[in-house]
């Protein structure tokens, strides 16, 4: 069986190479023995994918892909045009929609994360009212909440588009929530999430690599690149093999009463390593048997 490569977005100004975020991680697969190969992002996200892959060689095998996140859809495209060029990704599109959004791998976690409802949403779509979303919030019951689509946050807006300081305030979580999709924009994935705080401890996050169920590495959160905390993964370990996706990521916190928690579940491919690392162990693990 021919061994796993990976695909790397190539550099929109200088598409020969890869991009500068990603160069040292193309290094690294070269180094270990990966064959590598460059797809043109932008063109994805554009509606051209064959284009996008017009430098992988014709029949050279499974890959697996390493870039920017992107749309459910555009990932779907993006393994259709490689599947006609003879290639394959080892991740296909329905597993990737499962670890990439919240609704797609929430179920399998939801003993382990924190109490999460959602409404799909549109890019463009009429924004419902303030009813609309108290209701949602109701099932979450009373307490602070977060606002989220079905990919990211915007913690960077905390107290304007994120945090909600009481769900029942019907009139603060529709401004959050309107807020928070007028800052999204064209890039707001799949609708709103409405999720239960939970306090964690400040510096307590992990991110942890997992590869067919086991775990390859845990790694500090980019957040917090100099702090590398020790999670426990018993119960979180089970839930990644139910889940049946075969390269995730699993973001872990300390709550303040002491339990580790599931921040987030992510697909390996598009989630980001803390800086100064090329992740060359990573793909070594990658590479090996459960990489076939």
């Amino acid at each position: 069986m021919t061994a796993p490569g990976f695909l790397f977005c190539c550099d929109p100004l200088r598409p020969t190479r890869p991009d500068p975020l990603f160069a040292g991680e193309e290094a690294a697969a070269r180094r270990v023995g990966a064959r590598t190969a460059l797809v043109d992002h932008d063109a994805l996200l554009a509606g051209d994918p064959e284009a996008a892959v017009g430098r992988v060689r014709r029949d050279s095998g499974p890959y697996w892909y390493r870039g920017w996140m992107m749309p459910a859809a555009r990932y779907a495209d993006l393994e259709r045009a490689l599947a006609a060029r003879g290639c394959a990704l080892l991740t296909d599109a329905a597993a990737y929609r499962t670890a990439h959004e919240l609704p797609g791998w929430y179920e399998t976690f939801a003993g382990l994360t924190p109490r999460s409802v959602w409404r799909a949403l549109s890019v463009g779509e009429v924004l419902p009212g303030p009813a609309v979303w108290s209701g949602l919030a109701g099932t979450l019951g009373p307490g602070p909440g977060i606002v989220k689509d079905f990919v990211k946050s915007r913690k960077e807006e905390w107290h304007e588009a994120c945090f909600v300081p009481e769900l029942e305030d019907a009139d603060r979580l529709a401004s959050v929530v309107g807020r928070f999709v007028e800052l999204q924009e064209e890039f707001l994935a799949g609708g709103v999430v409405l999720r239960a705080y939970e306090p964690f401890v400040p510096g307590s996050e992990a991110r942890v690599w997992w590869v067919d169920g086991e775990v390859a590495r845990v790694t500090a959160h980019p957040d917090t690149p100099g702090r590398l905390p020790a999670p426990d993964l018993d119960s979180v370990g089970e839930a990644v093999r139910a889940l049946g996706c075969r390269w995730v990521t699993t973001d872990m916190a300390l709550r303040e009463d002491g339990t580790w928690r599931v921040v987030e579940v992510g697909d390996g491919q598009v989630s980001g390593l803390p800086a100064g690392d090329d992740g060359e162990a990573l793909f070594r693990a990658l590479l090996g048997p459960s990489g076939l």
